[in-house]
């Protein structure tokens, strides 16, 4: 296992993002959780993210209940997020803090984050003075590291790291379909944090799991390499430059953990052989013009819809009717996203809020226009 060259207390490169935990019946399912964390371990790794908002708030509570209360509290290190939606004014950060403590079950944070920054919210924790009450907790022993999640262009970024050198390491959005796309700017923004000496936690290096279904010819192109996973050449791809500290990885279930660890535990950049072939990979990916949602769900889960829309799972599903020209996706809309309470994409009001929350920037409403198009179709 390589050395972590930035923070010495993380083991290796590789952490588990808890944002998409194994679920059974509507909640985490702590069986499966607490083997995927103890191999996890095992494996020598010691890095777990997760934030209020994950799975409504069930993250934090299976990570105090699978991995604090069954593990010295030296065994791992545990990042959470202070999220926009749960403080409106300075007096409310620390109180909510103090919960996130009692949730995770721990007397500290060994990162805190200030989450989904960009341009729009950074007025809000500015305002509210976010960034001077983390830095206090610090002080006081219950944050070891402050830093901060980013959603947006790398202008937004240099400015914010211009206004607070405080920041000690900085969460992107990184893959190699996004590294150099105009709406997502992964290339530019890792080039900042380059330029202001942050090291860099990177998160989506699957993109929400888009790199491992690839279409047919896509697949075709890694499977020729005959080595690793589709999921192996994009987290290695992401891991592979320089002043990448941890690339978050969030799995569900076993199989993604033991196909992570055989990556991960032995970690080696990608050669040029197959840097080339990712390429290949991203122009094919570009050339299908699919929705660039990484089904975070925060359309969902921090603001409701109040049409009850499950709009990740819609654009799933339009996805996979443009990429794999697959009936059962028709079927799938028709017969298991609306009903039971879930309107069709036909049903939005445009209100907007699930655009406010999204960290892609996606116009989600006309997104939702094609949906209803593609499967009146």
């Amino acid at each position: 296992m390589i050395q972590n060259r930035f923070f010495p207390q993380i083991h290796g490169n590789f952490g588990f993002g808890c944002m998409r935990l194994p679920m059974k019946g509507g909640q985490v399912d702590h069986d499966e959780f607490c083997r995927m964390a103890d191999a996890f371990i095992d494996a020598g790794f010691n890095y777990f993210d997760t934030a209020h908002g994950y799975i409504n708030g069930q993250s934090e509570t299976a990570i105090r209940d699978c991995v604090v209360k069954r593990y010295d509290r030296s065994r791992f290190l545990l990042t959470d997020k202070l999220t926009d939606p749960y403080f409106k004014k300075q007096e409310d950060i620390r109180p909510f803090f103090e919960k996130q403590l009692a949730w995770c079950g721990v007397d500290y944070f060994d990162f805190y984050l200030m989450h989904a920054q960009d341009h729009d919210n950074y007025r809000k924790f500015t305002r509210c003075r976010a960034y001077e009450t983390a830095l206090a907790l610090k002080s006081e022993g219950k944050i070891r590291h402050f830093g901060i999640s980013f959603h947006d262009k790398a202008e937004v970024l240099d400015m914010i790291l211009n206004e607070h050198p405080e920041i000690e390491v900085v969460q992107i959005q990184f893959n190699y379909v996004d590294y150099e796309d105009a709406s997502v700017e992964s290339k530019k923004v890792y080039e900042v944090c380059e330029k202001h000496g942050k090291p860099v936690i990177v998160m989506e290096p699957v993109k929400g799991g888009s790199l491992v279904n690839l279409p047919g010819e896509a697949d075709r192109v890694l499977r020729e390499l005959n080595g690793g996973s589709n999921a192996s050449y994009a987290i290695r791809f992401a891991a592979s430059f320089p002043n990448m500290a941890v690339v978050l990885s969030g799995m569900s279930g076993m199989a993604q953990m033991s196909d992570n660890l055989s990556t991960m535990a032995d970690f080696k950049p990608l050669n040029a052989r197959e840097m080339e072939a990712v390429g290949k990979v991203n122009g094919i990916f570009h050339s299908l013009n699919l929705v660039p949602c990484t089904a975070c769900r925060y359309c969902v889960e921090e603001n409701e819809c109040p049409k009850a829309i499950r709009i990740p799972d819609m654009f799933a599903a339009l996805n996979a009717h443009e990429a794999f020209h697959d009936w059962n996706a028709g079927f799938y809309y028709g017969s298991v996203l609306i009903g039971d309470g879930h309107g069709q994409a036909s049903d939005c009001i445009k209100c907007g809020k699930c655009e406010r929350v999204c960290p892609q920037h996606l116009p989600i409403r006309k997104l939702l226009e094609d949906v209803a198009a593609a499967f009146k179709r």
